[in-house]
């Protein structure tokens, strides 16, 4: 046969696509650009993979160095290879098989027609589509997919006569029921149908007609003996009771771990049990140990009263194998059952947290005050409003806030709170909005934002007063719905966040000095709580002192009994400058430091500052003002002043411009009384 008359059969994926003859003097390249004389479109496939040519009278295959590499009979070649009859080229997912006679190729080469030599254009083409596939050497088919099924029958219960069925071996069967058996012991959901459920399958895979499932009790130490065991499941065919298993038995079978099968022990008082007629029932026996991680932590026990009935090895090994899937749903239980524990441990203590959460932010007092800022919380919490708390500082604002939102349907959102009076105008912007690494010196990594941190939650914003104006601004286009930027970020961020405010400061008046701006007060104000001073609400001020005596008590382990009256009498009737807090940490001063079983009058360390509206800090809004005299107005005048000086007369005549004599024919005219525990200089 003439060498130098050669073909290459291609093959792409499950489709034979052509036959190119090879002819001598003529190099055929190999690759995925259009160029090439065989072209495989693939990826994978490099423009120029490789090339065809004789040389010295032989053809050769040339790998052009390709990326992916060029194999032949399933190995990868070096750069040239010389081709024999029967090799197969793959390049990709194209196959190519070297031939010089078709008829290798094709059995019925009658049905593949080639082109002369001689025929115009590329006339070194043989078409070959539609031949027989599966008779070019070295291809294998794709592969075929021959069955289906959604549902294996190893895990259905079999009716008697495919158990019976002698065809199918013993170890088979066997294995069948193993497989459904383990499978439905890891669907129980409790000790008892696990050991009930292995005990039917024992009964169904072995010769058996007694036996039972016994564990050792959690408190149980050491090797047990037979009584030691509980009994989980039981089960007798032939006898109305159960035997337990002999102390011999159940010690060895845990001493050494292993499973074992005795006969003929009718005589045998160590293998067996006798009943109360000192009859043997059990003339074969089978135990086996339930392992967990090398530990034995319950024993399988079985066992025959009918001689026709003699268990076999292969009773043992399945014995064995249900042992040991027993001991692996056991596990899986307790692990179960420790996750659920943990989880309802988990909910519990989330729960706690909750109501300690809420007692935070529970609002003490049941005064008439008290109760209409209740009333305002439970109108503005459903609603996605602004909400403004206004009042002086220590009243509580972040107790209100907290209170609206786990009062709203956000609850389970989280609440973020940021005072705005506490950082410089970068910082706040990075606070609020975030930055992204590099956006400024110290910027090692990207920061979230406080309104990306409460996203379906709340952000309180405490001190609102205190922001810049360019702040102010941002902040109103986010409320506004719009997007924002970390600093130094170009990517839109948009979050849904309510917004409660909070502030001391008179936002109208610095809204006419052009220190608020106009449009972000009234976004603002769209609810509007004005929480009372504690002086407002005398009513609340021993309830309140109850509240953190009985907490203070509980943290620092001290039991007072309550306040003496010279110390209630004290706190009624005291103005209370610094509001709650200053009541919170007087009563946790006198708590750490105060001896006996009450808290006394010289335990309270309570200030001489003026309360904020004495001294004209806290704005009086003008729907509040009441027309008064001249007198009254003096009256408020002194009296105020001589708080503030802690009733220091000499100084308080200087600071109002009169002599001492006129000051104190005042204080008798107005019938002018300090504050009780000072003293009037």
């Amino acid at each position: 046969m003439d060498s130098t008359l050669a073909y290459l059969v291609i093959r792409e994926g499950p489709k034979w696509t052509d036959v190119f003859r090879l002819v001598e003097g003529r190099t055929v390249t190999i690759g995925r650009a259009p160029t090439n004389q065989i072209v495989v479109k693939d990826e994978r496939c490099s423009r120029y993979h490789a090339e065809v040519f004789m040389s010295q009278g032989h053809w050769v295959l040339r790998d052009l160095d390709s990326r992916n590499g060029t194999e032949v009979g399933g190995q990868r070649i070096g750069r040239d290879h010389p081709l024999v009859p029967g090799d197969v080229i793959r390049i990709a997912h194209a196959q190519l098989a070297f031939v010089h006679d078709l008829s290798q190729a094709f059995p019925d080469s009658s049905s593949v027609h080639t082109a002369k030599p001689d025929t115009p254009g590329d006339g070194d083409s043989t078409e070959g589509r539609g031949a027989d596939d599966s008779s070019v050497f070295g291809l294998h088919e794709p592969t075929t997919i021959t069955h289906r099924r959604g549902q294996t029958r190893f895990l259905k219960p079999q009716d008697d006569e495919e158990e019976d069925d002698e065809t199918i071996p013993k170890v088979g069967r066997a294995a069948a029921k193993l497989c459904r058996l383990a499978f439905e012991l890891a669907n129980q959901t409790d000790v008892i149908s696990v050991a009930k459920l292995a005990l039917e399958g024992l009964f169904e895979g072995t010769n058996v007609d007694a036996g039972a499932v016994l564990l050792l009790p959690h408190d149980a130490e050491g090797p047990p003996n037979g009584n030691d065991l509980e009994i989980v499941a039981q089960r007798s065919d032939s006898d109305p009771v159960y035997h337990r298993v002999s102390p011999f038995l159940a010690t060895t079978v845990w001493r050494e771990g292993e499973a074992v099968m005795a006969r003929n022990v009718e005589n045998d008082s160590m293998l067996s049990t006798r009943d109360s007629q000192g009859v043997i029932h059990a003339t074969s026996v089978l135990c086996a140990p339930i392992r967990q991680n090398r530990r034995v932590v319950g024993l399988i026990h079985l066992y025959s009263t009918d001689p026709t009935r003699v268990p076999d090895p292969d009773d043992l090994e399945f014995t064995l194998a249900v042992a040991d899937n027993v001991a692996q749903a056991l596990k899986n239980l307790k692990r179960q059952q420790e996750l659920a524990e943990n989880l309802t441990q988990s909910k519990d203590e989330i729960q706690h947290l909750r109501e300690r959460l809420g007692a935070e932010s529970e609002l003490i007092g049941s005064g008439l005050r008290m109760r209409e800022v209740r009333s305002q919380i439970l109108q503005a919490a459903p609603s996605r409003a602004t909400v403004l708390i206004r009042g002086e500082s220590g009243v509580g604002k972040e107790l209100v806030a907290r209170a609206v939102h786990y009062a709203s349907p956000r609850k389970k959102g989280p609440f973020v709170c940021l005072n705005c009076a506490a950082l410089s105008e970068s910082l706040l912007e990075s606070e609020l909005f975030g930055h992204e690494r590099g956006a400024f010196t110290g910027a090692t990594d990207r920061k979230i934002g406080k309104f990306e941190a409460s996203d379906k939650g709340t952000l309180m914003l405490d001190e609102i007063g205190e922001m810049s104006p360019s702040i102010q601004a941002k902040i109103l286009r986010v409320l506004e719905g719009h997007p924002f930027e970390r600093v130094g970020g170009t990517s839109a961020i948009k979050v849904e966040v309510r917004v409660i405010a909070a502030t001391n400061r008179d936002l109208e008046q610095a809204v006419a000095e052009s220190k608020f701006r106009r449009d972000l007060y009234f976004r603002l104000r769209v609810v509007e709580i004005v929480v009372p001073p504690l002086r407002k609400r005398p009513e609340d001020i021993l309830e309140l002192a109850d509240h953190f005596l009985g907490r203070y008590n509980a943290e620092t382990g001290r039991k007072f009994k309550g306040f003496s009256e010279a110390a209630l009498e004290l706190m009624a009737t005291y103005r209370w400058p610094g509001n709650v807090r200053e009541l919170k940490n007087v009563i946790e001063r006198a708590v750490v430091l105060a001896r006996g079983d009450y808290l006394e009058l010289e335990d309270l360390n309570l200030s001489n500052l003026a309360t904020a509206s004495d001294t004209g800090e806290l704005f009086q809004p003008p729907s509040h003002f009441v027309p008064m005299t001249l007198d009254e107005s003096e009256r408020r005048l002194i009296l105020s002043t001589l708080n503030a000086n802690a009733w220091n007369k000499s100084r308080t005549a200087t600071m109002l411009g009169i002599e001492r004599s006129t000051l104190d024919r005042k204080i008798r005219r107005y019938d002018l009384k300090p504050q009780p525990g000072v003293t009037p200089w």
